[in-house]
């Protein structure tokens, strides 16, 4: 069991991110009340009756009450502008932090409003999930083994990022530093473009005339490809539009690789079809094998 590292514990928004991290806090013993807040009553009904939190409040003013930390776990839009309220509303001594896919458009609105990230603001992000959403889907052992990115900034307080870092290992999860505008590169290409290439292609299937018998035709490799498309049409609705300027140029890289294909395929170039193939297979071998 890890120690107590927060008393007062407040999630606002209890779906799948925010409620894992509930659970697992509190079964490691790292938070001793976990309070959640929402603009739903039934979801927070749902919380509650589940035991994922002690606590339910639909007012942010009451949620915010006697807190020591604060997660937003909201989609990635409303994640700023509510990150910006509850850092006005809170005293210096809350940690405030959230799991949200996208750093700069947060980091953005922080920088506008108060000139800079406040000392008491750890950005981060837990790269774990699931293609379920809702407090239903939750689980205490969602982080284990995961990567979690904290983008702290350089005048971030050294006992804020310590408690969040300690926050998080105390879910099992694996921690890494980095920028927010680097976070959103990365997760540009290696998160946000599949996602998007995942919806184009099953998009592009179902509008073709004989699209039932082309989804009963297809096979494991199609399936585990397209597995993402089964996410959250709203949150990823919200991570394309805030994660703009890194994907377009996520798109443009894929485009560009893409008429390179075409260019092979329409030349009968079987070599440099072969080449790419194995440049590819050997740098995922590398990479994640």
């Amino acid at each position: 069991m890890s120690k107590v590292i927060f008393e007062k514990l407040l999630i606002l928004g209890v779906g799948l991110i925010g409620g894992s991290l509930a659970m697992a806090a509190k079964q490691a013993g790292a938070v001793g009340e976990v309070r959640g807040w929402g603009r739903r009553q039934s979801s927070l009904d749902e919380a509650l009756a589940l035991g994922v939190i002690e606590q339910a409040e639909t007012d942010l003013e009451r949620a915010l009450e006697g807190v020591d930390c604060v997660v937003i776990a909201t989609p990635t839009q409303f994640a700023a502008q509510l990150m910006v309220d509850v850092v006005q509303r809170v005293p210096a001594s809350v940690v405030v932090t959230d799991v949200a896919s996208v750093k700069g458009n947060i980091a953005a609105a922080l920088t506008k409003q108060f000139g800079q990230v406040p000392a008491n603001v750890v950005l981060g992000h837990p790269i774990a999930g699931s293609e379920q959403s809702g407090v239903a889907a939750a689980s205490a052992d969602l982080f284990v083994g995961q990567r979690v990115i904290l983008a702290a900034q350089e005048q971030t307080a050294p006992a804020a990022l310590q408690a969040i870092e300690s926050l998080w290992r105390a879910t099992g999860a694996d921690l890494h530093a980095m920028s927010a505008e680097f976070h959103d590169q990365v997760l540009g290409m290696t998160s946000h473009l599949p996602h998007l290439l995942a919806y184009a292609l099953v998009a592009y299937l179902s509008d073709q005339p004989s699209s039932s018998d082309i989804f009963a035709l297809t096979g494991g490799g199609f399936r585990d490809f397209t597995r993402i498309a089964g996410s959250d049409p709203r949150m990823w609705r919200e991570i394309s539009v805030a994660n703009d300027k890194a994907l377009l140029e996520a798109i443009s890289g894929f485009e560009k690789q893409l008429a390179e294909l075409k260019k092979n395929i329409t030349d009968s170039n079987g070599p440099a079809l072969e080449a790419l193939f194995a440049q590819a297979k050997a740098a995922r071998d590398q990479h994640m094998g």
